[in-house]
């Protein structure tokens, strides 16, 4: 297939609109994606033509909306390639996902001593909630370090799996180095252990294909606004043995067979997980946004990006003060900065100033900020729809605003 761009960059009205009288350049993608008029389009017909509570009417409306919730959940079982449409939780996005992970997981299978593995790279929704846990069952987080490169070290890693070491928690693409992890030499690793794994995919599913019976993670998660989709809605994939095991993260409608006042009765895989109405419209339009995805192949977009990348690295690393954090030689769409003096947010500022929109902070991540020695920095992130005259627009912006320091 020949990469249309300017065709992919027609179904985003949005990127053509100026900002402060400067056409809009949206470099945020790895905070969130902007959506296709095909999935703002998929979710007003169903508001317009199919809005009911799914999975308990008797009658049409509901009937169809819960066919299109239920086919939701099968287009990502394909996507992902999970074994069974049973494996696959719809949330509210990564973040709640890791939450239920460490609600439900920590109450089967955890006590106090035991051990969840994580890295120095981890977004704090794959810090938190562990420290949540470690606070209520004093179970323990062991880190794994990462080199100047930002790649994990992984000499030694056996040493790190114990007797009591009960989940490896790990980040797929790391959403302020770029870096991509081997995850299947990871998930290898703990399993000859006997050690489940959690990949958090929220930075990974929108860039390249995942497998996950290839990967052999135990679970998965990810966010539809990452990727495309609408905000508030997410996947949390768990092989059935392990889902089976677990306990129900939140109690209410949805996820019972039965309920009396002496005892409740939870209902199968997936609904134990799915308490209350879900977000059936937001789910229509990530299923939307997954076959926008497949209309284009995950493949060219992997090798657009992956020129995009080669570019944008080449183009801001030619600039005087340039520091870039983050330079694995397996790595996504993702440019973390600092030029020269400049404060990250005085420099992200004038750079909105002049239309491009980048991301600056700690980007939830600030025990990395700490390994890195810095307070925060400047992000671009690259999408399936940014150019290469979007990266040169950034690279004169950034020489711009040296000038004036």
């Amino acid at each position: 297939m020949t990469y249309d761009i300017a065709a992919i960059r027609s179904e985003f009205p949005i990127l053509n609109r100026e900002v402060y009288g400067h056409p809009l350049v949206y470099l945020d993608n790895a905070a969130t994606t902007q959506k296709p008029l095909c999935v703002l389009d998929a979710m007003r017909d169903e508001y317009l033509n199919a809005n009911a509570n799914v999975h308990r009417g008797v009658h049409y409306l509901s009937q169809r909306a819960t066919e299109l919730h239920e086919q939701a959940r099968e287009t990502v079982r394909a996507f992902i390639n999970a074994r069974s449409s049973s494996e696959i939780i719809f949330t509210r996005g990564t973040t709640e996902s890791i939450n239920l992970m460490a609600s439900s997981f920590a109450e089967a299978f955890m006590k106090e001593g035991d051990e969840v593995i994580v890295t120095e790279m981890e977004h704090h929704s794959n810090i938190v909630p562990w420290q949540m846990q470690q606070e209520r069952r004093g179970i323990k987080i062991k880190v794994l370090r990462i080199d100047d490169s930002g790649q994990i070290i992984l000499d030694g890693i056996n040493d790190f799996f114990t007797p009591k070491t009960r989940l490896l928690s790990i980040c797929h693409v790391s959403n302020v180095l770029g870096t991509v992890n081997p995850i299947a030499e990871l998930v290898r690793k703990a399993h000859e252990h006997g050690v489940p794994v959690l990949v958090d995919g929220a930075q990974s599913i929108p860039h390249m294909k995942i497998d996950v019976q290839a990967m052999d993670c135990d679970f998965f998660a990810f966010s539809g606004h990452k990727m495309y989709g609408p905000t508030g809605v997410g996947v949390l994939y768990g092989k059935e043995e392990w889902l089976e095991k677990m306990p129900p993260y939140q109690g209410g409608g949805e996820m019972i067979e039965s309920v009396s006042f002496e005892k409740t009765k939870f209902a199968a895989l997936p609904f134990k997980f799915e308490a209350g109405t879900p977000d059936y419209v937001a789910t229509h339009g990530l299923a939307t946004a997954i076959k926008f995805i497949d209309s284009i192949g995950i493949d060219n977009i992997r090798e657009y990006e992956k020129q995009l990348t080669a570019y944008a690295t080449e183009k801001l690393g030619s600039i005087g003060g340039m520091r870039i954090y983050g330079t694995a030689a397996e790595k996504e769409a993702v440019f973390s900065f600092l030029v020269g003096d400049i404060h990250h947010m005085d420099l992200g500022t004038l750079l909105d100033r002049l239309g491009i929109a980048v991301r600056t902070g700690h980007h939830c991540a600030q025990p990395l900020m700490d390994r890195l020695g810095v307070l925060g920095t400047v992000r671009a992130s690259l999408a399936l729809y940014n150019t290469r005259d979007e990266i040169d627009a950034l690279a004169a912006g950034i020489e711009r605003v040296m000038k004036m320091f």
